[in-house]
């Protein structure tokens, strides 16, 4: 990774708006800008950054190799599994897309930015969208990985998010119309609910929750209606009371997680992880509040397995966690290793010594409800990690088999969603302000995302030209 790129935007981020100041002009005896001059305030910012200036997207002169960059990103990672990453990869331009959050951030450093900062998603796609069991047991939509988490630039996480609607559009076989109107349509709503956020009370706006039965209640035909019933019904049965029987079973005596190699799978060196990952827990555990702990407390673990996930993440060390209190009382956590963000050469590194703490802190600022057992911890050898619960009532969505109407219905709840996580740590009236009311914007970034689309399609080309010339190994694997 080259200093000079750091660089390009480094004097940038010396002036950009911190997060955690939403007002940086207040004083502590005043109660700040109003919204309406927030919002002057931004759209001030058009003169610097004009709206239509992010239509446009050149790859630089100097752009690394796609696959260079990738095998960069490999470093630290379990060799023996980075296969199954290519593998995953491989598949389509939008599996490559998503494994190679790296690369874009390379490419999104020299975009045009408002200096308007929020804690940045960091990998925003449509499949990091999803439904999973609040604390209160309401089904909540939300993103749902935070893997690249980083305060950052907040147009980052919407480009990223188009082109990914571009791409999975194409995959889907839609007419290239069709996918340019969907990314406008994701940034629409971005843009319409951000200017809501903008005018409520800060905490009304961190209260602010998307319940999945949103999905059923905004379709407009009835077939619709019965998809989106039947994927919650379905995410209801993701609790460890159902999905016991499904991943272990009884053997001599005792329960065990199944195998299902090379994605879940016992190593031979078990003895050894089982002592890492027992150690592990006891030192996340002490992450918890109190009260927390008194849960795991009454929890023992009786079995570890090693597991592959997604796919940019393959190659961290996972493993998940059987633990029971009694007979039928599971709990499955899932601990997963914690990488540098992909931002941090761009944006500026995090501040949190622990990645699996910059993680975990992350989510909870974007997540308008988030696991109660979430917590971070680091083993001897230095590598982060953090834990959660695995497949706690997750909602899961196929793409491919959502109709027109359920897609960009989908579609717009994902810009509704990624607004209201910006609005909890960014200045929501400013972005708004920036935006403004009409489509200029929208239009911009949908152009932005058919073009990044375009170099995505020719990176994942030059990929399956190395894995044919043998430069990179492929293992046959299903998606992600």
């Amino acid at each position: 990774m080259k200093n000079t790129e750091a660089a390009k935007i480094g004097n940038a981020h010396s002036t950009v708006v911190s997060i955690s100041k939403a007002h940086p002009d207040s004083r502590e005896d005043s109660p700040g800008p109003t919204v309406e001059e927030r919002m002057t305030a931004g759209k001030a910012l058009r003169v610097r950054v004009p709206r239509t200036s992010h239509a446009k997207w050149v790859p630089a002169a100097d752009r690394p190799d796609p696959v260079t960059l990738l095998k960069e990103s490999d470093r630290g990672r379990l060799s023996e599994l980075l296969p199954i990453r290519y593998g995953r990869m491989r598949q389509s331009p939008f599996a490559f897309f998503r494994g190679a959050a790296a690369l874009m951030a390379w490419d999104l450093a020299a975009t045009p930015a408002t200096k308007i900062r929020v804690q940045a998603c960091g990998d925003c796609h449509l499949l990091n969208f999803g439904g999973y069991g609040s604390p209160e047991r309401r089904l909540v939509f939300d993103i749902n990985d935070f893997d690249e988490t980083l305060p950052a630039p907040w147009e980052w996480d919407v480009k990223r998010l188009a082109a990914s609607v571009v791409l999975a559009g194409r995959q889907k076989g839609m007419k290239e119309r069709r996918c340019g109107d969907a990314a406008r349509a994701v940034v629409a709503s971005y843009r319409t609910h951000m200017r809501e956020y903008a005018r409520m009370p800060y905490l009304e706006a961190w209260y602010s929750h998307i319940d999945v039965d949103i999905f059923i209640e905004k379709a407009k035909a009835t077939r619709d209606k019965k998809y989106w019933e039947k994927v919650e019904r379905a995410a209801k049965m993701q609790t460890a009371e159902y999905i016991l029987p499904r991943i272990t079973e009884v053997s001599k005596g005792k329960r065990r997680i199944i195998d299902h190699p090379p994605l879940v799978y016992h190593p031979r060196d078990m003895a050894a992880i089982d002592e890492h990952v027992r150690a592990l827990f006891h030192r996340y555990s002490l992450t918890l509040p109190e009260e927390r702990r008194v849960i795991l407390d009454r929890y023992h673990i009786v079995d570890i397995a090693r597991k592959v996930v997604g796919v940019g993440s393959v190659g961290t060390r996972c493993a998940v966690a059987l633990l029971m209190a009694g007979k039928d009382d599971a709990l499955v956590l899932q601990l997963k290793e914690a990488l540098p963000s992909a931002l941090e050469a761009y944006a500026g590194k995090s501040r949190y010594a622990n990645h699996g703490e910059r993680v975990v802190t992350g989510q909870r600022m974007l997540q308008a409800a988030s696991d109660v057992v979430l917590g971070w911890t680091r083993d001897d050898d230095g590598h982060d990690y953090y834990f959660r619960q695995l497949r706690d009532m997750k909602m899961k969505f196929d793409l491919e088999s959502m109709s027109k109407s359920e897609w960009l219905e989908y579609v717009q709840i994902c810009g509704w969603t990624l607004a209201r996580a910006h609005a909890r740590t960014g200045d929501a009236a400013r972005i708004a302000g920036y935006m403004g009311k009409n489509a200029t914007f929208d239009d911009a970034i949908g152009e932005f995302a058919a073009t990044y689309a375009d170099q995505t399609e020719r990176d994942h080309a030059t990929l399956l030209k190395a894995i044919r010339a043998g430069q990179v190994r492929a293992a046959e694997t299903s998606a992600a």
